[in-house]
């Protein structure tokens, strides 16, 4: 397994992955990936013999994204990388490779110097599966809202870059 930038080539399978993940994710269309890929800080994706198996994807401070969990964010602080969504392939399930993908996110954002890596998981309802992936990482929760339009709630949360770390 390879991991590397998304580019377009890649794009027709990030949207089928996606798609299988709404019920946690909001969907996307062609343009809206477009969109958000320019603008974001991180786009890689995990390919399995030239096939998307995982991406993820993140945003820096002052981004013109409209997510209101990206946004509380970014009222609140000036250093930080924000994880969007990590997806992976139902296929690929299982090999660790959301972690591959956190542990190289985490290692840019070291290089970088970014103080800390966001994102923010349902709770209501909840997602215990991601609750604890992120636990591995050092998430802790900062904060609480409602999003989706008021039909779940999250929790924001944030885990430290320490130099040499990595779950």
């Amino acid at each position: 397994m390879t991991l590397t930038d998304a580019t377009r080539a890649h794009w027709a399978q990030i949207l089928l992955i996606n798609e299988g993940s709404v019920h946690f994710l909001s969907p996307w269309s062609a343009d809206r990936l477009a969109f958000l890929h320019d603008h974001a800080a991180y786009h890689k994706v995990v390919l399995d013999d030239e096939r998307v198996a995982a991406f993820l994807m993140a945003f820096a401070p002052d981004a013109p994204y409209d997510s209101v969990n990206y946004q509380w964010f970014e009222a609140r602080l000036t250093d930080f990388l924000y994880i969007d969504r990590v997806v992976v392939a139902p296929r690929a399930r299982g090999q660790g490779l959301a972690s591959r993908l956190y542990r190289d996110l985490f290692d840019q954002a070291r290089a970088r110097g970014i103080a800390q890596v966001v994102c923010e998981f349902d709770i209501d309802p909840p997602n215990p599966v991601s609750e604890a992936f992120h636990r591995r990482f050092g998430f802790s929760e900062m904060g609480k809202q409602q999003a989706a339009g008021g039909s779940k709630w999250v929790s924001l949360q944030g885990a430290p870059v320490l130099p040499g770390a990595g779950a």
